[in-house]
């Protein structure tokens, strides 16, 4: 029995990711793809394996999303990422819980990230709890650049299987994304008219770093853990000292 799901992802120059992510998704009624203008074989591997690939230009994250979701014919939408692998796991639970009737309009799913040859499983970025399955008729999405989340009405439940997110494909790319993610948050901070403090930013980072080093033990998981801490906390420098760049124009 096929899950009356539409998995929908946004995919642009994801060959590499989608050789592992779409394999696992024959389970689900369907599968779409955003395709913003893709230049490798990221439209062919999705056409291999059976999914609709809806072309069209980039809005932001939070347009392009709500534009992706509400094309989705089936009952239930699985927001999946191109970097992201469904667990034997989650299906299983998946294929269970849809055999009877389902009282709330959503779930929560936790993502483990794998990265620099390791799981990471401590610090700010495990647990990571996201609504990523949700009712077609029982969403939205706020306009965020960036950190875009789904606002669900009704209850959700947390599912025990988990995503198995590859993110970053090394240190430099980790980078790269502050670097455009700290920028856009910057900029959308901006236009809501956001005013910081003198020292607001490093007071922050440090915060981030203590919460996730000590208090989520991030320490546990060893260098990673601590570079991952330093570089969250970086983020959060970037951010800061961005939109003061910017309050000072």
């Amino acid at each position: 029995m096929k899950l009356p799901i539409s998995v929908c992802m946004l995919v642009k120059n994801e060959e590499e990711n989608l050789l592992k992510s779409l394999p696992s998704l024959s389970v689900f009624e369907e599968i779409l793809a955003y395709d913003s203008g893709s230049t490798d074989n990221s439209q062919l591997i999705c056409q291999q394996h059976g999914v609709k690939i809806i072309e069209g230009d980039w809005h932001g994250f939070s347009r392009t999303r709500t534009k992706l979701f509400s094309q989705a014919r089936q009952p239930w939408v699985f927001w999946l990422d191109a970097d992201e692998i469904v667990t034997d796991q989650l299906i299983d639970e998946l294929q269970a819980i849809y055999k009877s009737e389902i009282k709330v309009n959503g779930f929560l799913i936790n993502r483990m990230v794998f990265f620099q040859g390791k799981w990471v499983r401590h610090g700010e970025w495990f647990p990571d709890w996201n609504l990523r399955i949700f009712r077609a008729d029982f969403w939205e999405i706020k306009d965020y650049e960036v950190h875009e989340s789904i606002d669900l009405t009704g209850k959700s439940f947390r599912l025990s299987g988990i995503i198995e997110h590859y993110s970053y494909k090394n240190w430099a790319d980790r980078n790269n994304r502050v670097e455009s993610y700290s920028t856009l948050w910057a900029e959308m901070k901006k236009r809501e008219g956001k005013q910081i403090l003198h020292g607001e930013g490093f007071i922050r980072a440090t915060w981030r770093f203590f919460r996730s080093y000590f208090i989520k033990l991030g320490f546990m998981d060893g260098l990673i853990g601590l570079r991952v801490a330093i570089s969250i906390a970086r983020e959060v420098l970037l951010k800061y000292k961005k939109l003061r760049l910017l309050n000072s124009k």
